[in-house]
């Protein structure tokens, strides 16, 4: 559709809520959104430059405006969510995650069975659930099994076939783990007054049964019945286990919803707590793939309408880290302080828990993907131009004086590139003068890539604080590099990052993965520079004892350090030893020297 025809379309929208969808040349739907208002919201697409390339692309690309009108926020969000699962447009975010869960369904019959199913179906049952486990369900089914005897046959127990005596009981009958309705030994008002315990427990209410265990346990003791009141205080003493495992708050926080987001530049990642009497009774992550730079406010929103359908949610209060706007029908808490905030600050570590296992995961799956995001990063928190991935990082390592030498070593995709790691010896600074040093090591590599037309890296990291920093971009200044490469100082005692003509230093977060693979740089600079030196120091203490002896020429220290393994060894032995090695003369010599002085 040529642009008139869209002004017109932009023109006509109404400004009432409801759900837009954009399609492309070939008539292929390519975005779906929400509005409150449709003619501002899809207006504002057109009338302003957008920072996002995608959504740049986007716009270019669309054809033709659809819109449905609907009477509530809540109803748009609802169908926004629907119509991005049936179409999957290019640029809407992907809803991972679709598989089947497992329910505890009661089934509809008398003398309910009660067990675990994928399958749902509309036969008038009552399922609870979708749980994200399949331990949980194991968890509890056991729990009820322990609490209450049920059937686990699928007779037909109808009443005219038990008085027609049709079946018999089985083993779990004289197990106790069944009380025999099959043969009208437990009359249904009983049966049923079990399955009322049993729906209190899968909603999280623990307070019904154990009321009324106690209340069994108390007449049992009445009336002499030590051994059926031992059984029913033993099925408390599970029950009150169980719920101070599950009880995190406030018992009387129930029938909540809890939701927390974490994100990065691709991906966000929402968890959902649900919450009855004070209990976990679900928990889950879901990860949404990002198009379009979304804000974690429309993420959110569009992940909590997608995990309450997902999961059949009721729930008329959710707690959340920020305002979200989901129409009239829901309360929304952002809680402060006290069991509101901890339970949201317990949902938040188990979205961040998720994303890091999901990074683990994913470098040893798709090493791509890691790196990019990782490069991504690096890119958004140094403020880069490019993202950074060559980097070289440099350190002086001049201990009390002796031998200056410099390492420069050299990453990849956030990784070492051992086999570029280079090492200088000093060669123009007398004495120890760090920023001297650092100001020719810097220029003799940058010198040396260039006459080789070697590729220069996109950042460069210098350990040390402003003086450092500084000698270094005389270097690049020398070079004509100023401005082509970004370089960076990295002071060590706080972990300032310094940059060219700014006094104020940067801080990152102290978990920041970027801030991770500068100190990883740093510490292998360090790690590469000090192994050098301490090599050219053992070399040069070699020099200085047994090559100052007179007589003694370079095969016969190979032998006697082959042999005793060390300077000081040699200098320890008995002539005797001495002379077994390099004869009675040259062992004269090295035993003089060292006994006489």
């Amino acid at each position: 559709m040529d642009k008139p025809a869209l002004e017109i379309q932009l023109k006509t929208l109404p400004n009432q809520p409801g759900v837009y969808q954009y399609y492309d040349a070939n008539g292929t739907i390519i975005y779906v959104g929400k509005a409150k208002n449709l003619k501002k919201r899809v207006s504002s697409y057109f009338n302003k430059t957008h920072d996002n390339g995608k959504t740049r692309v986007l716009v270019k690309k669309i054809a033709s405006i659809k819109h449905i009108v609907v009477e509530t926020e809540t109803d748009a969000l609802l169908l926004e969510n629907n119509l991005i699962k049936k179409y999957q447009p290019r640029y809407n975010v992907m809803l991972k995650d679709d598989k089947s869960y497992p329910w505890i369904c009661i089934k509809k019959e008398r003398f309910p069975r009660v067990f675990s199913t994928r399958r749902v179906f509309k036969d008038g049952s009552e399922y609870f659930g979708p749980y994200t486990s399949m331990k949980t369900v194991s968890t509890l089914l056991e729990l009820i099994k322990g609490l209450y005897p049920l059937r686990t046959c699928n007779y037909d127990l109808s009443e005219s076939k038990i008085e027609a005596g049709k079946y018999k009981v089985c083993l779990e009958y004289h197990l106790g783990n069944c009380k025999g309705p099959c043969e009208g030994y437990q009359s249904e008002e009983a049966y049923q007054e079990q399955i009322t315990g049993i729906k209190e427990i899968l909603k999280g209410n623990f307070k019904d049964s154990l009321h009324q265990f106690r209340r069994q346990m108390n007449d049992f003791a009445a009336s002499m019945q030590f051994e059926d009141a031992q059984q029913i205080k033993e099925k408390i003493e599970v029950l009150e286990n169980y719920q101070a495992k599950s009880t995190i708050v406030n018992p009387k926080i129930s029938n909540v919803d809890v939701f927390s987001i974490v994100s990065d530049e691709g991906y966000g990642y929402v968890n959902f707590l649900q919450i009855s009497y004070g209990s976990i009774i679900r928990s889950h992550t879901l990860e949404i793939k990002k198009k379009l730079d979304e804000t974690d406010l429309e993420l959110l929103e569009l992940a909590i309408t997608e995990i309450r359908q997902r999961f059949n949610s009721k729930s008329k209060e959710i707690y959340v880290p920020f305002e979200v706007n989901l129409g009239n029908d829901i309360k929304v808490t952002v809680p402060k302080l006290g069991d509101k905030k901890h339970i949201l600050d317990l949902s938040l570590r188990n979205a961040k828990y998720y994303r890091m296992e999901r990074f683990k995961q994913i470098k040893i799956t798709d090493p791509d993907r890691h790196a990019n995001r990782i490069m991504a990063q690096m890119k958004a928190d140094l403020r880069l131009h490019e993202e950074p991935r060559h980097i070289e990082c440099f350190d002086n390592s001049n201990i009390q004086g002796t031998n200056p030498v410099a390492a420069c070593v050299v990453f990849k995709n956030g990784k070492p590139s051992k086999k570029e790691y280079r090492h200088f010896n000093i060669k123009t600074v007398e004495g120890p003068d760090d920023f001297a040093s650092m100001e020719e090591v810097v220029y003799r590599r940058y010198k040396r890539l260039l006459d080789e037309n070697q590729p220069l890296p996109q950042l460069i990291i210098i350990d040390g604080g402003k003086g450092q920093l500084n000698s270094a971009l005389k270097s690049l200044e020398r070079l004509d590099l100023r401005g082509k490469i970004a370089i960076i100082g990295i002071a060590k005692r706080l972990e300032e990052l310094f940059y060219p003509g700014d006094p104020i230093p940067l801080y990152l977060d102290k978990k920041s993965e970027s801030l991770k693979v500068i100190q990883q740089l740093r510490n292998e600079a360090h790690r590469f520079g000090i192994e050098h030196h301490r090599n050219r120091r053992s070399k040069n203490a070699l020099n200085t004892e047994l090559e100052t002896i007179s007589g003694i020429g370079e095969k016969t220290i190979v032998d006697l350090l082959k042999h005793f393994k060390s300077v000081k060894r040699v200098a320890n032995a008995k002539l005797d030893e001495l002379e077994a090695v390099v004869g009675t003369s040259r062992a004269e010599k090295i035993y003089n020297y060292y006994h006489n002085n």
